[in-house]
């Protein structure tokens, strides 16, 4: 039996442009099936449903005049680090827990505009600093294939709601992994954006109010979805500056829409940054599967510089920024203990010191060694069309909610810091490139497992065009077992 409601959005886009559903049954339905749902995920955590209803109605009589835009009548939820108008934006924090923001931020405003129908917003953990969604307001969002484990985060709330058809797409948001990871845990697609692509003025962080013409350095927003179709479709409606108003520049076509001559780099045997035994398997599978198709896969092809330079760069910047937010008490202590690691070592908390309190020139040394990098990858891309690697070390995760600085992960029984997702997401994340989460296969644990394909800059329909193949391949998204049958 089809689910409507699982159906891509381009799909149910289709259905709607036809007549075949108005956008006002397609919202009810998909409240109904939050109403069922969403009390085992806790995904959804506000609703503006007058608000959602009337934009509903807007869109049928669009519809009905023949004026729809692009994503008109399609139901969405919003990444709660993202201000909404009118609606509570926490991001998680209890501090913030009544404030209400009078204007959308410049993503959102983009979707309005488009005709999507914004009734709800979704979990996240604090300040969306985590690789689980959780916090102190909301409490904590589960896995649809596994209620015990956690979706993955900062977008765990996103991805447990496209999964279950709870929204259409969603709009996630991507410093260490947030998009990437969720949809590998959650079988979904996800596309983490070329920098600056995507304005993410009115997110949260940095803090509520932050004035600047330029998305803060390594973050990016980002589509997550059900095909990879529905990645494209709104990628074109959120690309563009913090100005909703002002059209995206343009920027690159895909390189091609077959796999026959795709030249692909298969980046996965990597000492510094280990995975388990399945996703490795997913990644060899994708691999794989497009050789077969015609593309040609080269496992020994690298960019010009080496993992741990690319990861070193990244990590202290990320760390840089999340700094950028603790008390200065905090910051100071934990600059003080970068006196007492080696200098390149590249233990999680060796890095966070050096990045807690970054002196000017140890700044700019990492401005210019991260120049560097993108010039590599750039001649790299010259090459290449794509990187496939893996998303994440791990696939889902169970719930642990213990001291952060002991959590562990599970590699084929062997302990790894929890701080190991980023190692993976540094690659892309520090070359300001796209790269977009595509599923291929399920475990023997029944949970899903995907692959990563990076891009060159600006090159995120590649991405998507890759992804694309890859779904043809291996039929892309499953229904989670909490649907049923």
């Amino acid at each position: 039996m089809t689910d409507l409601l699982t159906l891509p959005a381009s799909v149910l886009r289709q259905k709607l442009l036809a007549r075949d559903i108005g956008a006002r049954e397609l919202l009810d339905l998909t409240l109904a099936r939050m109403a069922t749902i969403n009390p085992q995920l806790n995904a959804i955590v506000q609703t503006d449903l007058t608000g959602a209803k009337a934009a509903a109605d807007e869109s049928d009589a669009r519809l009905a005049r023949g004026e729809a835009r692009a994503l008109e009548g399609l139901p969405m939820t919003i990444k709660d680090a993202y201000d909404v108008a009118g609606m509570i934006a926490t991001a998680g924090a209890p501090a913030l827990q009544h404030r209400v923001p009078e204007h959308d931020a410049s993503a959102v405003a983009r979707l309005r505009q488009a005709g999507a129908v914004i009734f709800g917003k979704t979990n996240v953990p604090l300040y969306s600093g985590d690789f689980q969604a959780y916090n102190a307001i909301y409490g904590t969002t589960n896995n649809p294939w596994d209620l015990a484990r956690s979706p993955g985060g900062s977008s765990g709330g996103a991805v447990a709601a496209v999964a279950t058809g709870m929204s259409a797409l969603e709009l996630g948001s991507d410093l260490g992994g947030s998009i990437r990871w969720p949809a590998h845990a959650c079988g979904l697609f996800g596309l983490k954006t070329t920098w600056d692509l995507v304005s993410t003025f009115g997110h949260v962080p940095p803090p509520p109010g932050y004035r600047s013409p330029r998305n803060p350095e390594l973050t990016v927003a980002g589509p997550i979805a059900r095909s990879a179709a529905d990645l494209g479709l709104m990628l074109d409606v959120i690309a563009g500056p913090r100005d909703p108003h002002v059209p995206a520049e343009p920027f690159a076509p895909a390189r091609t829409s077959s796999a026959k001559g795709l030249r692909v780099a298969l980046w996965l045997d990597e000492p510094l940054a280990p995975v388990d035994r399945l996703v490795a398997e997913a990644v060899r599978d994708a691999a794989g599967l497009l050789e077969g198709a015609g593309a040609i896969v080269d496992p020994a092809a690298r960019p010009a510089f080496s993992f741990a330079e690319a990861y070193e760069v990244y990590a202290v910047l990320n760390h840089a920024l999340v700094a950028f937010g603790l008390p200065d008490k905090v910051r100071d202590k934990l600059a003080e203990k970068a006196k007492s690691f080696a200098k390149g070592d590249l233990s999680h908390p060796a890095l966070q010191s050096r990045g807690a309190r970054l002196a000017a020139e140890d700044y700019a040394d990492l401005v210019t060694r991260r120049a560097t990098i993108r010039r590599g990858w750039a001649d790299f891309f010259k090459h290449y069309d794509a990187v496939l690697c893996p998303p994440a070390p791990v696939g889902a995760i169970p719930h642990d909610q213990s001291d952060y600085r002991t959590r562990r992960l599970n590699i084929d029984g062997e302990p790894a810091p929890y701080l190991d997702f980023l190692k993976w997401s540094s690659l892309a994340t520090g070359g300001d490139l796209p790269a977009a989460v595509a599923p291929v296969m399920l475990g023997p644990d029944g949970l899903p497992r995907g692959v990563q394909i990076i891009a060159g800059a600006f090159e995120d329909r590649t991405a998507i065009s890759v992804v694309g193949l890859l779904e043809e391949l291996t039929g892309g998204y499953r229904r989670p077992p909490i649907l049923g049958m």
